[in-house]
């Protein structure tokens, strides 16, 4: 098994690494998928030749081009939120396409780590050949993918497709020569079901620091809020149901008679449940002056809005994947000085307790409401909260998650 040093300097790893090469697979876009984007700069910047395979979100984007010295290759297809066959039928052709660009690749290239990005678990066997003439793979688990069928599709835990994701899932992890994971209840929940102790590593979704850099939170807070002056609630993110934005928008529609100034603001692609469900209700509670969309942005953008908010929200429902998720989200706000109201759910407890965060019910509008009067009426106590909640995030930056990276990396391409 693989075990690696997490201390080691990254220079170390990076001198050692340089010349090496590497080929990212991803059923997602590049470079809009953060994770993805970080990981395959980090290897690219240690010096390592990188070359990743990823979909092509907009017909006019490029089928090839360089991002930051990472090769990007685009294949024809484009993920679309959909039912379990459509998303079957995406999976097996992108895994096809992938063999063969990654099989004819090796003939050539002969890389000396592949690094595979789930979903779905079974990408990692596009690898196959590689493997099989040296190559070791490396398997990123984003998420574990039994947990979200189950959320998205409301599947029992003994669901026949739900236990054949966990099926795969054990192959895939075997097949790979080591796994990636971005938190502790990931890693445990892996290791009960499939995964040797040894064999997996976390390195944590921390946002990188030059796009959220770590700053202190105001010197000067006022004991009493004015009433009257604007205050700017934020959520960023995916738009589905899971993360309750319609929780958020009725909690907004309860508190408008007691903060006058109170705006919600959102970011994140148009999805179908922001169309036929957020917005529609939004305009039934009359909310149109006080809920704004602003559409997907880059992430300069999103930053830039986050130091420009007053509190950040993560109100995401209560499902078994959101009761083990530990949203990036909480990092960026807290990186920029900002509190944020986040679900008392297992996998943000792994990290966070009720002196660093502010904890509410998940799901429910009135637990959601009185945390975010609460945050507005003692401004000076959630300065508190949020210097203690940074020195949490100060433990997980992206320059501590990138040297465990390239740590693993480099246990790999030496064995390669």
């Amino acid at each position: 098994m693989i075990t690696i040093d997490s201390d080691r300097p990254m220079a170390s790893a990076a001198t050692r690494l340089r010349g090496k090469r590497a080929a990212v697979i991803v059923f997602s876009y590049y470079p809009s998928d953060p994770r993805v984007m970080r990981s395959a700069r980090a290897m690219c910047r240690a010096g390592m030749d990188v070359d990743l395979l990823c979909l092509q979100h907009v017909s006019g984007e490029p089928r090839r081009e360089r991002i930051d010295g990472v090769e990007v290759f685009r294949v024809a297809l484009k993920k679309r939120r959909a039912g379990k066959l459509a998303y079957a039928f995406q999976y097996l052709a992108f895994l096809a396409r992938s063999f063969l660009w990654l099989s004819r690749r090796q003939l050539t290239r002969r890389y000396d780590v592949v690094h595979v990005h789930n979903m779905p678990d079974f990408l990692v066997f596009c690898a196959g050949v590689a493997k099989a003439l040296g190559t070791r793979v490396m398997l990123d688990l984003h998420d574990p993918t039994p947990e979200v069928f189950m959320s998205v599709y409301g599947l029992a835990r003994d669901h026949w497709l739900v236990r054949l994701l966990r099926f795969v899932e054990k192959l895939s992890i075997r097949f790979a020569d080591a796994v990636l994971t971005p938190n502790i209840t990931f890693r445990n929940l892996f290791v009960a079901r499939s995964c040797p102790p040894d064999k997996i590593e976390i390195v944590m979704n921390s946002p990188l620091e030059e796009v959220f850099p770590l700053r202190e939170p105001a010197d000067k807070v006022p004991s009493v809020r004015n009433t009257r002056a604007e205050f700017v609630v934020m959520y960023h993110g995916t738009i589905v149901e899971r993360h309750g934005l319609h929780t958020a928008v009725d909690a907004i529609a309860q508190l408008k008679g007691h903060i006058p100034g109170l705006r919600f603001h959102i970011y994140g692609e148009e999805t179908a449940y922001l169309r036929e469900q957020v917005l529609p209700l939004v305009a039934r509670r009359g909310l149109q002056d006080r809920v704004h969309y602003f559409g997907q942005q880059d992430q300069k953008t999103v930053a830039q809005a986050v130091a420009g908010c007053d509190l950040g929200v993560v109100p995401n429902l209560r499902t078994v994947f959101t009761e083990i998720n530990l949203p990036t989200r909480i990092f960026e706000y807290l990186a920029l000085g900002k509190p944020v109201i986040v679900p008392e759910t297992q996998g943000i407890r792994d990290y966070f307790n009720a002196d660093n965060v502010l904890f509410f019910e998940a799901g429910k509008v009135e637990s959601l409401a009185a945390r975010i009067q609460w945050a507005f009426e003692h401004p000076e106590e959630v300065q508190t909260i949020t210097r203690k909640g940074q020195e949490i995030y100060g433990r997980h930056l992206w320059h501590r998650e990138e040297s465990r990276l390239l740590n693993l990396v480099l246990k790999l391409a030496g064995n390669a």
